[in-house]
């Protein structure tokens, strides 16, 4: 009979298959250490090279390799050594300094910085200003809004508020609503030309404004109901009489 290698049977511990099951479902973990973590789960399993080969599309020698790293190293040696290389160019500090600039200054008659125009400020290449602002999560051309309640009763009044869609009283109706104002009644000039094979839409570029219209919809919380009304504006301003959108309940 032919004779067992010496990493063809791993036993593990209780804590071991758990940091190693760990590992293979983590989505954080590289997927090339997720397949080592299961190399050794199944050879735990008992399962042949000729199964986890077939079940992970990896060849022998690599099992083999896996293996032997594991019972020499532990769950460590799954992950890659560290290579020989060039040095790094920048130092921790040097990073750390980089950062700070690109997020407490500003480029002179510019909003906000670019890749290139750090790189050229902080003296270094644009790969590398690239780099840095990907591996930090950078994007200085990007910007979101937000809005801080100043009332004091900010906090008491959203729970009586959300305190009402979960648990609203009996026989109550309770409608969640918000409004779109200022939508611009648009006509184009002529008709559409409708799309066809090798062509798409064509629209003019003039058209015939109706002055606008402000959208009120209201959420029945109870059964998940929406109730749009539009309310038409003349172009001088003047609000007009109240218009349900065709096909959908008006509510007032």
């Amino acid at each position: 009979m032919r004779q067992m290698r010496a990493d063809a049977a791993i036993e593990l511990g209780q804590q071991e298959r758990v940091e190693l099951e760990r590992t293979a479902r983590s989505r954080r973990t590289p997927q090339a250490v997720a397949v080592r973590a299961r190399i050794v789960l199944m050879t735990a399993d008992g399962a042949v090279p000729t199964l986890i080969s077939e079940a992970l599309d990896v060849s022998q020698p690599t099992i083999r390799k896996w293996r032997a790293r594991y019972v020499e190293q532990g769950l460590a040696g799954l992950r890659n050594e560290a290579r020989p290389g060039r040095p790094r160019s920048l130092d921790d500090q040097r990073v750390a300094d980089l950062l700070n600039q690109a997020l407490q200054t500003r480029p002179a008659k510019q909003t906000h910085w670019s890749v290139r125009s750090f790189a050229a400020e902080a003296n270094i290449s644009k790969d590398m200003a690239h780099r840095l602002f990907r591996a930090a999560g950078l994007q200085p051309h990007r910007s979101r809004t937000f809005k801080l309640s100043n009332d004091p009763a900010f906090v008491e009044k959203v729970r009586d508020i959300t305190g009402l869609y979960l648990n609203p009283p009996d026989h109550a109706l309770v409608l969640c609503v918000d409004e779109k104002s200022q939508i611009q009644a648009l006509e184009r000039s002529q008709p559409l030309l409708p799309m066809g094979l090798g062509y798409v839409e064509g629209v003019t570029h003039d058209y015939v404004r109706h002055g606008t219209t402000t959208l009120f919809a209201a959420l029945n919380v109870a059964n998940g109901q929406d109730l749009p009304r539009a309310h038409a504006a003349s172009p001088s301003g003047v609000l007009g009489l109240p218009a349900p959108l065709s096909g959908r309940p008006a509510w007032s």
